[in-house]
């Protein structure tokens, strides 16, 4: 049974490199990724109810024993990442069947993104730091291809700059390992915290965790941010897409993993954590509300919802946990959607500006009123998906009476709905500037999968009950290491 866990990660890698042999079959690759995509978050949503009834699964490669061999491991909380990323990935590869081009997808499209869903599952998955850092490269190593694909000036611009930012976080995590291994002697991450735990955070460790908490706030675009807004807005419609919906929730998850599994016992870095995250709140709101590209300012929407749910690493209660785990979830599906619609209007129109364009939504009904839906719910206003999550980080941070961070968080919602807002306002409503000769086929093979991306945010919202169990159970696992300790370790090895 538990050999489940890692397939989610598995099939992906294996379909991507048959896929590579089937260059010239278009339309066999895009079934077989779809395929592929489904499988894995069928798989993924049965390891999440199992874990839900029997506790944490465990797999050890060559039957090695943590904490010597490679482990992965999958509690409610990675899982559920897990299955936000297949699903949201399936949808967004449907909207790439019609938007991609033919050229570009017989550059190994499909194998590429395959890749990255892997490398992303893999993170979520891995149970020694050794093996997050190689899943990390893959995730990276397929998102330069995609990011440079058709070659266009900008893409190249952007992914140059990209690349450096991520081969110099990188470099800083082989550090941060390589000072571990040699403080602790071990890089599986249960076993680290044990032996943290024994040794207690003293100077050494605080300054790891604090190379830590660069990297993996480079890689999830917290304060240093300044290379995400251009690297989302390059790349074709469906892989800015996949990269707002999943990139950044990498760098969160390692995150939240790191602080509340092994760097637990210093304040002071929590307290960082916040400031950090408030800092970047104010400036994702800065840009979203100064640039008139509509890309850009769903680009910095992203960086809003960053620091906005690692405030609830910041404020590490349980409800806070919950309120993180649902807004995650919530996150990658409005994201996707975001950026999918974005792409949709500058498609229709060919302009990126919002001023340029009017009275869309006169011509494109549904786009229109799929992004006021979208625009409501990353706000966070009931019923829809983003509220729940808001609502728990917000019990939260009253709890732990975090009031600044409390302050900050909804104020941040604000920003959000004002810079999307003026989207709305100036692109969708007015007098309408195409006429019906200009007016492009609006083809079903676009609005199919952004119907299913917002029957999404209202299932999550209105059914969140359904959810509940399974937030609880990862909220849990956050809040309590000892748990996801003992599923790796057992008693004994402890």
């Amino acid at each position: 049974m538990n050999n489940l866990v890692v397939l989610p990660m598995i099939l992906p890698v294996l379909m991507g490199v048959l896929l590579v042999f089937l260059r010239p079959y278009i339309r066999l690759q895009r079934g077989l990724s779809l395929v592929t995509l489904l499988a894995s978050a069928g798989i993924a949503a049965y390891c999440l109810e199992h874990i839900r009834r029997t506790g944490i699964m465990r797999l050890d490669f060559g039957n090695w024993l943590p904490p010597h061999g490679i482990l992965f491991v999958g509690d409610s909380f990675a899982m559920l990442l897990v299955l936000a990323a297949c699903v949201v990935s399936s949808i967004i590869l449907i909207y790439a069947f019609g938007t991609t081009g033919l050229q570009t997808e017989e550059m190994f499209f499909y194998p590429f993104f395959l890749f990255l869903v892997a490398g992303v599952n893999g993170s979520f998955l891995t149970g020694d730091l050794f093996n997050l850092f190689v899943c990390f490269e893959v995730m990276l190593l397929a998102s330069y291809v995609l990011l440079t694909l058709g070659g266009r000036k900008m893409q190249l611009k952007e992914g140059i700059t990209y690349v450096l930012i991520n081969v110099l976080a990188s470099w800083f995590f082989l550090l941060g390992i390589a000072y571990l291994y040699g403080a602790l002697g071990t890089l599986n991450m249960a076993h680290i915290a044990v032996r943290v735990t024994e040794a207690g955070q003293g100077p050494l460790l605080t300054l790891i965790s604090i190379i830590f908490l660069l990297v993996f706030s480079l890689k999830a675009g917290l304060l240093l941010y300044f290379w995400l807004p251009g690297s989302y807005s390059a790349p074709p419609t469906a892989v800015a897409a996949l990269f707002g919906a999943l990139l950044t929730k990498v760098g969160i998850y390692a995150l939240y993993r790191m602080f509340t599994l092994i760097f637990v016992h210093d304040p002071l870095v929590f307290q960082i954590i916040g400031v950090l995250a408030v800092i970047t709140m104010l400036g994702g709101c800065l840009g979203a509300v100064a640039y008139s590209d509509i890309r850009q300012i769903v680009s910095y929407n992203v960086i809003i919802s960053v620091g906005f749910v690692l405030t609830g690493l910041a404020i590490s209660t349980t409800a806070s946990f919950q309120g993180a785990s649902y807004y995650l979830i919530h996150d990658m599906v409005s994201k996707a959607l975001l950026f999918l619609l974005a792409g949709t209007v500058v498609y229709l129109t060919g302009r990126v500006k919002f001023h340029e364009i009017s009275g869309l939504i006169r011509n494109y009904p549904l786009v229109g009123w799929l992004f006021f839906l979208t625009m409501l719910a990353v706000a966070g206003i009931p019923p829809l998906s983003g509220f729940i999550g808001k609502v728990y980080i917000g019990l939260g941070a009253i709890e732990a009476k975090e009031y600044v961070l409390l302050t900050a968080a909804f104020l941040s919602g604000i920003g959000v709905l004002y810079s999307l807002l003026r989207i709305f306002l100036n692109s969708f409503w007015g007098e309408t500037t195409i006429s019906e000769d200009e007016q492009k086929h609006f083809d079903k093979s676009l609005g199919l999968p952004l119907v299913l991306l917002a029957m999404l945010v209202v299932g999550m919202g209105v059914g969140a009950e359904f959810l509940a169990p399974y937030i609880q159970d990862a909220a849990q696992t956050l809040a309590d290491p000892e748990l996801y300790i003992r599923a790796v370790l057992g008693d004994d090895l402890k």
